[in-house]
């Protein structure tokens, strides 16, 4: 039923949605569930290509027998600041997870970044980080690496000598500058391309309307980042 734990029935039809290349609103409809539900399933086993409506509902099953009983330990015995409903904050971590993957992000890069949006201080530790997700230091490491890699978080030292990893308002407008620029490099080699296969060829055509939507689309989000910027910092009434 609608807001309980997806059925084998309805998870077979989610396969046959993929199967039929059905976008996730599609499939949410005909099943009455939300968007981020169906989003969320397909996302947490396999993606849109690898997922099997039989393996997904054996791990759903492993996961819940595994969890269940420290789940709800977990959300007695943590303490939420604010007063905030200690099951509502994991199922809404585990639904921004799912959103991220599903712009791209790989599992744990999102679960970190997950982390760090939905801490107050906006800022963690790797032990930290390690800790709250149930993974191990190298996990960690190298989902840092990426977002870094990426312009999604810094890494500062605190007073105790230790690395914290950052998120903070300034970073995702960098974020989008990097991804905007990201595109120099290939628009460049596009127009290269133009010389060596003739500038009056379809194949330098082709290449030459490449570089000039890529150097469009560039142009464009930078000047919409630069007008935006304020947002980033504008405080909550």
């Amino acid at each position: 039923m609608p807001g309980g734990r997806l059925t084998q029935q309805e998870r077979q039809q989610i396969a046959l949605g993929l199967a039929d290349s059905l976008p996730y609103a599609e499939i949410a409809r005909r099943l009455a569930r939300p968007t981020s539900t169906v989003t969320r399933e397909v996302m947490r086993n396999g993606g849109p290509t690898a997922y099997r409506a039989d393996l997904a509902h054996r791990a759903t099953e492993r996961r819940a027998h595994r969890r269940r009983p420290a789940s709800s330990r977990g959300a007695q015995s943590t303490p939420q600041p604010h007063g905030r409903d200690a099951e509502a904050v994991a199922e809404y971590e585990e639904t921004l997870a799912t959103a991220l993957m599903a712009s791209g992000l790989p599992k744990m890069t999102a679960r970190v970044l997950t982390c760090l949006f939905t801490t107050d201080a906006g800022s963690l530790t790797a032990s930290q980080l390690a800790q709250h997700l149930g993974v191990s230091p190298a996990s960690i490491s190298k989902a840092i690496a990426f977002l870094e890699g990426q312009s999604l978080v810094r890494r500062e030292r605190d007073e105790r000598r230790r690395d914290r990893y950052v998120v903070d308002d300034e970073l995702f407008y960098q974020a989008t500058i990097a991804s905007a620029r990201s595109n120099d490099q290939l628009v460049e080699t596009a127009r290269r391309g133009v010389a060596v296969l003739g500038p009056h060829t379809p194949a330098a055509s082709r290449l030459e309307n490449i570089a000039r939507f890529l150097d469009f689309i560039s142009e464009s989000i930078t000047r919409a980042a630069e007008q935006a910027r304020d947002v980033l910092h504008t405080k909550s009434q």
